[in-house]
């Protein structure tokens, strides 16, 4: 049992050595290292946790641009990390998550992927669209999440009631409340809640289902445009459509309205998605017409 009391939900151990119900044991550890320039120790303890997912934030980015184009996520580990580690692409929750709970089990580290309620400062009970983890390391439980967006957390938390972490200048908090957790980020005006979990064994055909939706109802937040999000010690960056906000750690905001031909540039550059010139062209089609519908209106 954890220090905090809290019993980790993993998944059963597979039938066999060379099977996950997850996939791991197709993940590529070497290539997705390369990817993220980690060169650290490959070993379960609290600072690889660290150190790994900072690598992981820093490289890959949140992008949805298969969604955005009306194509089908999926969440086959093979198919992520194709995607994520050699294509030169990022993802969302699903993916991000997903491939970094395949990594820290190969580095021994427990892992309980959940289910989340997305509130983004509001208690409106919304359905499940977004996938965070839970991890032991040493002793502890805590939760990791390198899949949230430009607002994330940038380094694990304690699962314990007021736990608090603080990189460069923004902070997060965990809570506890009544029967699930809240994660919240600090800002100007106080505590602001990003997502809702509860503690309980969910299995890849729950993901599958919550993935679809998103990916395709009209009501996700995620079709009918481009999103791409990108966070660091200083600033968090998002971008969608043609909208690109900055959020300092200082409190400063900026929004930068871009052209079809500037997102794209800002979706290469800024947020490193490594986009092909087939997509490009696809994508600026769709902006375009966007930007045309919103003047005409």
């Amino acid at each position: 049992m954890a220090k905090d009391d809290t019993v980790l939900i993993s998944e059963p151990p597979a039938a066999h050595p060379d099977e996950s119900p997850w996939g791991g044991h197709l993940l590529d550890l070497d290539a997705y290292l390369g990817r993220t320039g980690y060169t650290g120790p490959r070993a379960a303890t609290l600072a690889c946790l660290r150190s790994v997912a900072r690598a992981h934030l820093a490289a890959i980015p949140f992008e949805n641009v298969d969604v955005a184009l009306g194509r089908d996520v999926s969440l086959d580990l093979a198919d992520i990390q194709h995607k994520l580690v050699r294509s030169g692409r990022g993802g969302y929750c699903f993916e991000h998550n997903l491939l970094f709970a395949a990594v820290l089990e190969r580095f021994g580290l427990p892992v309980t992927r959940l289910l989340a309620r997305v509130r983004q400062g509001r208690p409106t009970v919304r359905y499940r669209a977004h996938t965070t983890l839970l991890v032991e390391a040493e002793g502890r439980t805590y939760l990791t999440d390198v899949g949230f967006g430009a607002e994330g957390p940038l380094a694990p938390l304690p699962l314990a009631h007021c736990a608090t972490v603080t990189v460069g200048g923004f902070q997060w908090r965990l809570v506890r409340e009544s029967d699930q957790w809240v994660l919240q980020s600090l800002h100007d005006d106080g505590w602001f809640d990003l997502y809702s979990f509860r503690l309980e064994r969910h299995h890849s055909v729950d993901f599958d289902v919550s993935n679809f939706y998103t990916a395709h109802h009209p009501r996700s937040t995620f079709t009918g445009k481009l999103v791409a999000m990108r966070g660091d010690e200083t600033v968090q960056r998002t971008l969608t459509n043609g909208s690109l906000h900055l959020r300092h750690a200082d409190g400063r905001t900026e929004l930068v309205h871009l052209s079809a031909d500037e997102a794209i540039e800002a979706l290469r550059e800024t947020f490193a998605v490594r986009l092909g010139d087939s997509d490009a062209r696809s994508l600026k089609e769709r902006l375009s017409t966007s930007f045309s519908s919103v003047q005409e209106a």
